[in-house]
């Protein structure tokens, strides 16, 4: 895909039509030029651009940034919260960074549902499905910029110092850190908690019914996933 920079046509235009995505989830910022630079990292794809001008959101760059931040598995897209990119352009700015790589974008329910079944830590209600999170690299002072992030108070911030990105949200404000200290801790939690669900480790190392040996369902699977989640809220103390 070509490069997505469209701004000077976009400015001079931009009059007739920058009203319509003010989304209900977005957060009110005063009127001012804002501007981002992304590079995606599944698909090489690079976006540079003005989004938001004095009049408000520029309706056919957010329709680019829809796309150029689609669910990278399907293709599908959905609109992206405006005030998810304001809230990414701040965190930017508070650590003067240049460019940041896109690791996760919007997720369609079943992509979610996937990496939840296939990733440690992936909610079950996750923000990505509604546009209105980013899974987020910088190539310098990252940590920095989660510490600038959860002080602006924008939403959710997820810190993965092992994996070294910074998940942003627009959803109710509160922080987290998976990092997987309390790893021991996080083990015997999961020990009790498979033994009070009546399960057990087959001989070949997998979750079975204690009574039968019978391999998990679907179903029962989501629920270990829960019960996982909950093990390691527990073993970091939150």
């Amino acid at each position: 895909m070509a490069r997505m920079d469209r701004r000077l046509f976009l400015l001079i235009s931009a009059g007739l039509v920058a009203a319509p995505w003010n989304a209900v989830w977005a957060k009110p910022v005063p009127p001012s030029l804002r501007r981002v630079s992304l590079i995606n990292a599944h698909t090489g794809e690079t976006f540079s651009g003005t989004y938001r001008n004095e009049a408000g959101p520029i309706a056919p760059v957010m329709e680019e940034l829809s796309v150029f931040l689609r669910d990278h598995h399907s293709s599908e897209t959905t609109g992206i919260d405006v005030g998810l990119m304001d809230f990414l352009a701040n965190v930017m700015d508070s650590v003067g960074a240049a460019r940041a790589t896109i690791l996760s974008a919007y997720r369609t329910p079943e992509t979610n549902a996937m990496l939840a079944r296939t990733n440690f830590g992936v909610a079950e209600r996750s923000q990505h499905i509604y546009g209105r999170a980013l899974d987020i690299r910088l190539s310098t002072r990252l940590e920095d910029a989660m510490g600038a992030a959860r002080a602006m108070k924008g939403g959710g911030v997820g810190w993965y110092p092992n994996s070294g990105f910074v998940h942003l949200d627009t959803g109710p404000v509160r922080n987290w850190t998976l990092d997987g200290r309390g790893f021991d801790k996080l083990l015997l939690e999961l020990r009790r908690l498979i033994d009070e669900g009546g399960l057990a480790i087959s001989p070949k190392g997998e979750l079975v019914t204690s009574q039968t040996g019978d391999k998990l369902t679907v179903r029962q699977r989501l629920a270990m996933h829960r019960l996982i989640a909950k093990a390691e809220a527990a073993a970091s103390g939150h």
